[in-house]
């Protein structure tokens, strides 16, 4: 007895492209353009407009197999629209902070990207968070980060304040802090409700809606922006969840929002809650950073389509 392996991510673009429209793999951009401008969100502090898809990046590494393929992307990116690339200074040892600061300054779009990282204080021990923070600005090669996270609330009490210095110095645009945790969402919303913070980070899908209850509408009340990470549920659950689509026909009702293929009715999902800014899908192939980008651009789900999705995913077979 053989046993099917679960489907790839290109096997659900494939599978809700032809159920959806009977096209080929990969969006050229005459079709993105077609499906209108690519949807932007305000930061609720500043009013600065930020694309709602942006990039993940903590399988980046500076290997030379993959470091021509992540410039091939990167230009790509930032012609499709987008700007926000999320690391973190322990992603892959510091070698993701390194390849984007490295990229963007070989292909002069330092200006162009927009870089969230992500640094740690253990035991609140301030010297060490300080050293980080310069690390992550020399290997991005910038004197500014555009927003700096507190990574999974390791020394918030002492980063916060000083992150407040280094955003009035000018060199740091918004400051926040980050889990994928639900361990952690007590925690982050007790800091939520002590600091001022202009971001959070936290972990959001369709088969994940653990911070909805609390945590989104707190940040909504608050002004906070929101990044969601792992908007596919993360790699165990993506893969779950992708696999419960395997045989599954896109509804003929996704059309209402412009979606054509699982993973864009996975992120318009996502993106479509009113406190979430932007999601941060994990991506290092071409074709799969254009489908998010087919999930960017068009309509989006209203409230009770959101609740339609949900019902539809809670009841599909486990």
């Amino acid at each position: 007895m053989t046993t099917r392996a679960a489907p790839s991510r290109r096997d659900l673009i494939k599978a809700g492209l032809v159920a959806g429209a009977g096209l080929t793999l990969g969006w050229p951009a005459r079709a993105l353009a077609e499906q209108g401008a690519l949807i932007t969100k305000a930061m609720p502090g500043s009013g600065e407009k930020i694309p709602v898809v942006g990039i993940g990046t903590n399988a980046y590494n500076l290997s030379a197999e993959l470091r021509p393929v992540l410039r091939d992307l990167m230009k790509r990116f930032v012609e499709l629209g987008g700007s926000v690339y999320d690391t973190a200074t322990g992603y892959a040892r510091g070698e993701s902070e390194s390849v984007l600061g490295e990229l963007s300054s070989e292909l002069g779009l330092r200006s162009k990207v927009f870089f969230v990282t992500k640094i740690t204080a253990p035991g609140d021990d301030l010297a060490q968070g300080r050293t980080l923070f310069e690390t992550s600005l020399s290997r991005l090669k910038t004197d500014r980060i555009d927003g700096l996270l507190v990574h999974n609330l390791q020394g918030v009490d002492a980063l916060i304040p000083a992150m407040r210095e280094w955003k009035q110095a000018g060199k740091i645009k918004y400051l926040g802090i980050s889990t994928s945790s639900d361990t952690q969402y007590p925690a982050l919303l007790e800091h939520m409700k002590t600091h001022q913070l202009d971001l959070i980070q936290v972990d959001y899908s369709l088969g994940n809606r653990g911070v909805a209850d609390e945590l989104l509408p707190l940040a909504k009340d608050k002004g906070i922006g929101v990044m969601i990470n792992v908007p596919f549920g993360g790699r165990n659950r993506a893969n779950a969840n992708f696999a419960r689509l395997a045989t599954v026909p896109l509804p003929d009702w996704a059309a209402d929002f412009d979606c054509k293929t699982w993973p864009q009715f996975f992120l318009k999902y996502v993106i479509s809650h009113p406190a979430v800014t932007m999601a941060i899908p994990g991506t290092r192939r071409i074709e799969h950073l254009e489908d998010n980008f087919g999930a960017a651009r068009g309509r989006l789900p209203d409230a009770a389509t959101r609740k339609r999705m949900e019902t539809f995913f809670d009841g599909l077979p486990a």
